[in-house]
């Protein structure tokens, strides 16, 4: 997969070079608030989890979380992609960008990309998508997105936080 195109996005594969931005992000304080702290406090440790995460599933599966940025002036400003968890059926999509660019409808924008994507080149006909109970953002989002509210997890392995889990299927 080299990119997705929208009219004002560009999504692509992370490189190292993005370690600037992934520091960034994984220390925004909505990051931590609502998906966790990964203990990204360097350029290092970005760059490490570049390779070893963000890389490791196109590597592996052909998908994965993408950079997300605007066409022209090549901001970095958020990432977009599927993911495939152990413990889901299906897989779902995941989003998060900096504060600066929420409420402009670019995650609505590279969501919608991703899930056309996922249905032609990956031929998914099923996607899921969880958020912290208290995010209103990702639920509005998620629900804009045509998924449905489908049940609570309450046992997430990576947190204890009450989890929500929206599916759809195509």
């Amino acid at each position: 997969m080299n990119h997705i195109e929208t009219e004002r996005l560009i999504l692509s594969e992370f490189s190292l070079d993005d370690a600037p931005f992934i520091l960034e992000m994984l220390n925004d304080p909505g990051w931590l608030k609502f998906i966790g702290d990964r203990g990204v406090k360097s350029l290092e440790d970005a760059q490490d989890y570049i390779a070893n995460k963000l890389q490791k599933g196109f590597k592996e599966q052909g998908f994965g979380m993408l950079l997300v940025k605007l066409k022209g002036s090549e901001t970095s400003i958020g990432t977009c992609g599927l993911l495939k968890r152990e413990y889901l059926d299906d897989m779902d999509i995941g989003f998060a960008f900096l504060p600066a660019f929420r409420g402009k409808g670019y995650a609505f924008e590279a969501a919608t990309a991703v899930i056309e994507d996922g249905k032609e080149r990956l031929r998914i006909n099923r996607f899921l998508a969880f958020t912290d109970a208290k995010n209103d953002a990702s639920i509005s989002l998620i629900t804009k997105l045509g998924l449905e509210f489908e049940r609570l997890m309450t046992d997430f392995p990576e947190d204890d936080t009450e989890i929500r889990l929206y599916g759809k299927g195509l």
